[in-house]
């Protein structure tokens, strides 16, 4: 409606304003905003200016607090009881509607205080319960919103053309006020013409009361005419509370429809200039924010008290007016006529008329024509606007018009503009258009009420939010997804990464399989209902049936020896493609074939072979699915020997029912299958963790096999493990000879001795020469005294294994997947340590073992184990007698005594020693969480306390808490991480005091704790930054206005921008999105487990970390919602790692020249190359080498294996991935042309870690295990060259522990200790040798290599398995001992280092170890592990 009239006021006024431009201007021009108006106070009148307030302001706290309840009564309240009343009572005075919503127009020219304040204050309104158009369902939780204003920066001067002025003045005001202002005394310029809140507020309260609920339609001929409704009824007016902001009205679409709307409203009635408004105001004016409707009486009651009105007496007094002390006088007439209205106000203030507040007060003295209280404050208004304007029309000193125009322009009515502009009749208007009188034109049909007129349209609340929910999910689903896609992308590549690394390694297995496994049939295996078929190839060779898969490897052997009876069940339905091979003692072998023909060539081909091997077979056809039920699967095979196993247990061990395992319901049967089924050579090797072409497997199958049938039985099995398990010494001694007489002469030869050993040592993967075996041999011969004998007997046999009773009496036969008691455990399992009393690998160990000796010789118990002590209760109530416990040997002797401390007094050294150990770490990050946590801190206080001026923890609070608090932290955080990457600058700075402090080595583990950090705050981020979405998303557009004027402009519109706007349309949101994608990227692809899979994917992704600042900068320079900080953290970080960078770049640009390559066991490289010039490392130091041949460009970490003191540098590589692979590819052997070149490196390095810093510890121990050996071999060998050159080391003696499945797995390290060995005179290192294969297995293998090993120390002063004078232990290291001995041997050493680097499993051991030593108030044992 409103936006009409302006229009018709356009259409009015720029019609006659467009005469006076013709003329050129030769006088100042008035600027339109008001500015400059007076020449001394510049604002004075101009928009934005402040109000003038004509009475003091009243605040609750006198300054900016309104005025609430309960002190004064509710608006709501207020308006219904105090200004309701029937609608179609004319005016008083006859005044038209056109003077009413022209007095609209001018005030809207005037002043506008609609316009939200920021930061968006609300002052709502509380409906009471169960009101009939706010809250018909008595909720009693109704809120009409209502936000406090702030001065409208567009409104302010005064009407500047001087037709409206005219108008406006000296027509329209008369009208109003029913009195003629002042004659123009000429311009002040010493008077304030700015706007008074007390005339905003009262004009238009009063203009409310005269508003009609509908308006006439007419046109020249006094036609009025019908509007249609929303229902299609007609009605004889245009109902107001319907036609609010309706742009597009169907009456309204053409000119000559607004001028039926003007020539209606000039011959329509007003409503009565009293208390009362209609309801179209009162209950369904246009609603703020999400209502449709409101009340706007009581907006206008609370805008009043945002303005901080006075109350009613108050700005009578302040205006002169005489004072009011009874209820009554305020308007005699209506106290006479309608008491109980007066009565109704008078209890709603408690009966306090100096409560009673402006507008009301104002409102209930009108009668007819405003009050004094409102005709004072017009009055005043319109006389300032007039005479404090320098431009007004009327002012002749301002040169603008002559005394002719002025007299011209005082002479125009708004009559003479209406006839003009619609061109009507000048008889079909009265003479003023204010008023209608009797006899004046077409006269209105009736005084309008709600009668007769369409209802109002009802309230609804608008839903912003609506339609967006499933869309808002699905997005932030879809961020929560990106570390799931990332996830998966990382897997395949993995996977693909994986495959790749297979397929090298299978490239050259194949190629010799395939030749062998020519002419196979192809065929699907069935294995069982539940289990998926998998695609074989069988091929039948010479006594035997031979399974394999695709990948060329064995499944499974079947052998065809007599007298076995071999059935052929064929299937005889669906294709006939099914062959099911029934072995009598093997599980069954089902296939599965594309056509039948396909499958009758495989079977005669079977039969063909049967009948070669001399075998019986039968032959009959089933039904396929009768067939699949008789097979027995691998499954099934799999639970019967189950069964087996743990009778078999159950009898040897006395172990009861409920030890030996649950059995089936159908126990009986499945007992009595397992006790007569019996075991193949391939299950029985299977179950002793072996491969049934193991020499050992066929002596020992064979000794058990006492029919000869290929099979054992449960009695056959039973009665060799009996004595594994229960047998003497003796017995055991004699069931080995038995074994190895191969000829079954009673008498073991040195060939049979020897081939004894063979199969003992093969199990270990290791391989002597014969003539190392017959040295062996002989030297055992002799030690025991059969130098002169060819063959052994059994009592020679056992003599030559007097020494070792304990050892034998404790074999046993581990059987693999057989859970043996924990008490049975405890007795088999042995430390093999190897005593320095009894073995002196050389001269100067034999001085230093003859020294303990003597030291030891008066405490025997300690160094020598106890042969027959008393076992615990249960192993002799188990055994039925009396055994011995086995007490393992200790490194070394004793020297001082041990304390026993209480728990207490474990726990509370066991802290000091971490704070020990870890006191630089935890200073460190202590200090850097600090500084993190101050910053989440200082954010979260600010938005949370000090940043309510800003208005938008009034919008979200919980959200832009954790979103900034967030934010800093992150800053910090992701900038800081930089220098833990500065590899050049930590290597560096480790030789300064600043490492007493800082812990370099620990940069990659404060690395990978930083980036955790960073994810976690970076999701509670994101979780801040998505209430912050969803609140934006359903915030109004003036409050949206406040808080980012650099977005939004408040034009009149109250819907706000969508969630996805928010995401994918502002440039924060955008580059958040995209910072969210590339962290899950980067963090998936930095994991454990993807990194040792798929080194390139983790170096390529991590790359991304350019792209992730870029997107930073970007995503905090927007300025949203703060003015950037993140440069203030980043720029000091990022100066120092590009500097860094640069230095690392400059050593990139240079071509390294490989000298030799070699290739070596267990797919190790060693490269040695050129060292650069003014190329200074210390031992222990890693570089990083890129090989431009493979096609990349990317650099992989290793430990420089060769010494300081080099002329070259060397590293030895291990193939364990695709590059690592590729690598020793390009570096083999040059075929044909011998100068042929190998390709150049790229180094970068060298780098520092905490195995450099051996040499400060005065005992060292150097624990490595794989290739984590390489960091040491360095260190070796640089230690025995500065002792050789008289070098000053601090470091006195180091205990190197080698940790290895088996010595041929890293034959290059034996070669470097024994360089080591033999240059090593004072006796500085000593060596551990590890072998794990056989760990927890130390059964009769174990056993007979341990004496084998012991024997060949002593009598040949070297190892038999490495040729090194070192130690040899077979099993993992137990840690723990071996650093309590060491406090034995070094009593005067305060602080051990200990240094590890190998598999984390290994690594996390040597950590527990040192932890629970330092427990005890003695040696300290610092660890240090490698991490790249």
């Amino acid at each position: 409606m409103g936006f009409h009239l302006a229009l018709a006021w356009i259409l009015l006024f720029g019609t006659l304003a467009s005469l006076g431009a013709q003329n050129s201007i030769s006088w100042e021009v008035q600027r339109f905003d008001g500015w400059y108006n007076n020449l001394m106070e510049h604002r004075w009148g101009s928009k934005g200016s402040r109000l003038q307030r004509l009475v003091p302001a009243s605040y609750a706290d006198g300054v900016y607090q309104p005025l609430k309840e309960p002190y004064l009564p509710n608006p709501r309240h207020l308006s219904d009881r105090v200004m309701r009343g029937p609608a179609g009572q004319p005016s008083l005075r006859n005044r038209t509607v056109l003077g009413v919503f022209f007095g609209y127009h001018v005030l809207s020219d005037l002043v506008s205080v609609e316009m939200p304040g920021c930061p968006a204050e609300f002052l709502n309104i509380y409906i009471p319960r169960g009101d009939p158009v706010f809250d018909p369902d008595k909720r009693g939780n109704v809120v009409l919103p209502f936000q406090r204003s702030r001065w409208d920066r567009n409104t302010g001067q005064s009407p500047s053309n001087p037709r409206d002025q005219n108008i406006a003045m000296y027509e329209w005001l008369p009208s109003f006020l029913k009195q003629t202002p002042p004659e123009y005394p000429g311009y002040h310029p010493f008077l304030d013409p700015s706007i008074s809140p007390e005339f905003v507020v009262a004009s238009e309260q009063f203009l409310s009361t005269m508003v009609p609920p509908g308006i006439y339609m007419r046109n020249a001929s006094c036609h009025f005419q019908g509007t249609a409704s929303h229902n299609s009824s007609v009605s004889g007016a245009l109902r107001v509370c319907n036609s609010y902001w309706s742009r597009e009205h169907p009456k309204l679409q053409r000119a000559e429809d607004v001028n039926a709307l003007l020539l209606g409203m000039a011959s329509q009635i007003a409503e009565r200039e009293d208390h009362v408004v209609v309801e179209d105001v009162q209950d369904f004016w246009p609603g703020p924010l999400k209502f449709s409707r409101t009340d706007y009486l009581a907006s206008c009651l609370q805008r009043g008290r945002d303005l901080g009105l006075p109350s009613y007496t108050k700005a009578r007094e302040a205006l002169g007016l005489s004072p009011i002390s009874h209820w009554q006088d305020i308007n005699p007439a209506l106290s006479r006529s309608n008491d109980t209205v007066l009565q109704d106000t008078a209890a709603l203030y408690n009966q306090d008329l100096s409560r009673l507040e402006l507008l009301p007060g104002g409102l209930l003295e009108s009668h007819g024509d405003p009050g004094p209280l409102f005709s004072t404050i017009v009055l005043d208004q319109f006389v300032r606007l007039r005479d404090g304007d320098r431009y007004w029309f009327e002012n002749s000193r301002n040169g603008l018009f002559s005394k002719e125009e002025i007299a011209e322009i005082r002479n125009t009515s708004l009559r003479d503009i209406l006839v003009a502009v619609t061109n009507v009749d000048p008889s079909a208007l009265q003479p003023s258009v204010f008023f209608w009188l009797a006899g004046d034109p077409c006269p209105q049909p009736s005084q309008l009420s709600t009668q007769g007129l369409p209802a109002c349209a009802p309230l609804f609340i608008r839903d912003y939010f609506e339609g967006s929910g499933f869309g808002f999910g699905l997005t932030i689903g879809t961020l929560c997804c990106f570390p799931l896609v990332s996830l998966l992308s990382a897997w395949i590549v993995a996977r693909l990464r994986m495959r790749n690394f297979k397929r090298l390694q299978r490239q050259d297995r194949q190629s010799i399989m395939s030749e062998k496994l020519v002419g196979g049939v192809e065929a699907l295996e069935w294995q069982g209902r539940k289990e998926p078929c998998r695609p074989v190839l069988v091929h039948l060779q010479p006594g035997q049936i031979r399974v394999v898969d695709g990948r060329l490897t064995v499944l499974r052997t079947i052998q065809l020896r007599p007298p076995q009876q071999v059935n052929l069940i064929l299937s005889s339905n669906r294709g006939r493609r099914t062959l099911l091979l029934k072995i009598p003692k093997e599980y069954d072998l089902v296939l599965l074939f594309n056509m039948e023909e396909e499958r009758q060539a495989l079977v005669e081909n079977i039969r063909g072979a049967l009948k070669e091997n001399g075998l019986s077979f039968q032959e009959w056809e089933l039904r396929e699915q009768e067939l699949m039920r008789a097979a027995v699967t691998r499954q099934q095979r799999g639970h019967l020997l189950e069964t087996f196993f743990r009778h078999l247990f159950s009898q040897v061990l006395d172990i009861n029912q409920a030890d030996a395992g649950t059995l089936p319901l159908d126990s009986s049967t499945k007992v009595r299958e397992a006790l007569t089924c019996e075991l193949s050579r391939a299950e029985f090797a299977d179950s002793l963790g072996l491969k049934p072409q193991d020499m050992f497997v066929e002596s020992m199958f064979s000794l058990a096999d006492k029919d000869g049938n290929g099979y054992l039985s449960f009695r056959e099995f039973l009665d060799i493990l009996v004595v594994f398990m229960k047998g003497s010494p003796e017995e055991k001694s004699r069931l080995m000879f038995r074994m190895y007489d191969f000829d079954g002469n009673g008498l073991i030869s040195k060939d049979e001795f020897i081939r004894m050993l063979r199969s003992f040592i093969e199990i270990s993967n290791n391989c002597l020469s014969k003539a190392q075996l017959a040295e062996v041999v002989e030297s055992m011969f002799r030690e025991s005294g059969f130098q002169d004998k060819e063959e052994l007997t059994w009592e020679d046999f056992h003599f030559m294994l007097r020494d070792h009773d304990s050892d034998l009496r404790f074999t046993q036969l581990c059987v693999k997947g057989v859970e043996v008691p924990e008490v049975i455990k405890n007795l088999c399992r042995r430390a093999s340590y190897i005593s320095q009393e009894k073995i002196c690998p050389s001269p100067r160990i034999s001085a230093h073992c003859a020294r303990n000796n003597m030291k030891t010789s008066s405490s025997p118990q300690r160094l020598q184990c106890p042969m027959d002590t008393d076992p615990p209760q249960e192993i002799r109530r188990r055994f039925g007698k009396k055994v011995t416990s086995f007490q393992p040997l200790l490194f070394t002797e004793a020297h001082r005594e041990k304390f026993q401390r209480s728990r207490r007094h474990q726990t509370v050294q066991q802290f000091k020693r971490f704070i020990e150990n870890y006191r630089r770490h935890i200073g460190c990050v202590a200090v850097f969480y600090t500084i993190a946590g101050a910053l989440f801190l200082e954010r979260a206080y600010y938005y949370a306390f000090a940043a309510h001026h800003s208005g938008i923890t009034d919008t979200t609070r919980v959200g832009i808490i954790l979103s900034r608090g967030t934010a800093a932290s992150i800053s910090f955080m992701f900038s800081y991480i930089l220098l833990t990457m500065c590899r050049n600058l930590i290597t560096f700075l480790r030789e300064t005091f600043l490492n007493r402090y800082i812990p370099f080595d620990a940069a990659v583990d404060f690395h990978r704790l930083i980036a955790s950090t960073a994810i976690i705050l970076t999701v509670l981020h994101s979780a801040g930054h998505v209430v912050n979405v969803y609140l934006f998303s359903i915030s109004p557009l003036s409050v949206l206005s406040c808080l980012f004027p650099g977005l939004f402009h408040d034009d009149g519109s109250e819907f706000p921008q969508k969630y996805y706007w928010w995401f994918f349309q502002t440039v924060p949101g955008l580059t958040g999105v995209l910072l969210l994608l590339a962290l899950a990227i980067m963090y998936v692809f930095a994991s454990h487990h993807f990194r040792r899979r798929s080194f390139r994917g983790f170096w390529l992704t991590h790359h991304l970390y350019i792209f992730l600042y870029i997107l930073l900068i970007i995503h905090g320079s927007f300025a949203l919602i703060q003015m950037p900080r993140f440069h203030i953290f980043f720029l000091v970080p990022a100066i120092i790692y590009v500097g860094d960078k640069l230095v690392s770049l400059s050593r990139k640009k240079v071509e390294i020249s490989v000298v030799k390559a070699e290739l070596l066991p267990s797919g190790v490289t060693h490269l040695r190359f050129q060292r650069p010039q003014g190329f200074e490392y210390k031992s222990g130091q890693w570089v990083r080498i890129a090989c431009l041949a493979l096609g990349t460009t990317e650099y992989h970490p290793f430990t420089l294996t060769s010494a300081p003191h080099e002329d070259t540098l060397s590293l030895h590589i291990r193939a364990a991935g695709p590059w690592t692979t590729r690598l020793r590819e390009i570096y083999s052997p040059p075929t044909g042309d011998t100068c042929a070149r190998y390709p150049k490196l790229y180094l970068d390095g060298p780098f520092g870690e905490g195995h450099q810093e051996w040499h400060k510890f005065e005992v060292s121990v150097l624990v490595g295990g794989g290739i984590g050996v390489t960091p040491f071999a360095s260190i070796l060998k640089d230690l025995v060259f500065k002792s050789s050159v008289s070098c000053q080391v601090f470091c006195k003696k180091i205990y190197f522990i080698w940790v290895t499945r088996t010595q041929r797995q890293f034959e290059w390290l034996a070669d470097i200790i024994r360089e080591v060995e033999e240059n090593d005179r004072q006796d500085l290192v000593s060596v551990h040798i590890y072998i794990t294969q056989l760990a927890e297995k130390f059964d009769l293998r174990t056993t007979m290599l341990y004496i084998c090993e012991r024997h060949f120390q002593k009598v040949l002063n070297r190892s038999l398995f490495t040729g090194l004078r070192s130690v040899t232990h077979f099993g993992r290291p137990p840690f723990e001992p071996f650093f309590n001995s060491l406090q034995e041997v070094h009593p005067q050493v305060r602080k051990i280092g200990v240094f590890s680097c190998g598999p984390p499993g290994m690594t996390k051991n040597v950590e527990k170890a040192c932890q629970l030593i330092n427990r005890q108030d003695r040696t300290h044992f610092s660890h240090h592990y490698e991490n790249f």
